[in-house]
């Protein structure tokens, strides 16, 4: 097992998580007010969870482009619970 593989009950498919990630941030985006904000801020909580899980075999580049994405979708976020 790789220092990124943390085992789980089972393995998920990449393409069902993307196409439902996919379909998280649409939801979350066209829906107005404050439930638009949670649902952006759940899809945040699982960014931190990714981050934390592979922040050790990432590239320096890497981990900036990925703290400035959580930090575009935090500000989000907070503008639509605003």
């Amino acid at each position: 097992m790789q220092r990124t593989q943390r085992p789980l009950p089972a393995r998920l498919n990449p393409t069902a998580v993307f196409l439902a990630t996919l379909v998280l941030v649409l939801v979350a985006l066209f829906t107005p007010g404050a439930v638009g904000g949670v649902l952006l801020l759940a899809l945040a909580a699982g960014l931190v969870w990714l981050m934390s899980v592979t922040w050790p075999v990432q590239s320096p580049g890497t981990r900036v482009l990925r703290l400035l994405m959580l930090t575009l979708l935090l500000a989000v976020a907070l503008a639509k619970l605003l």
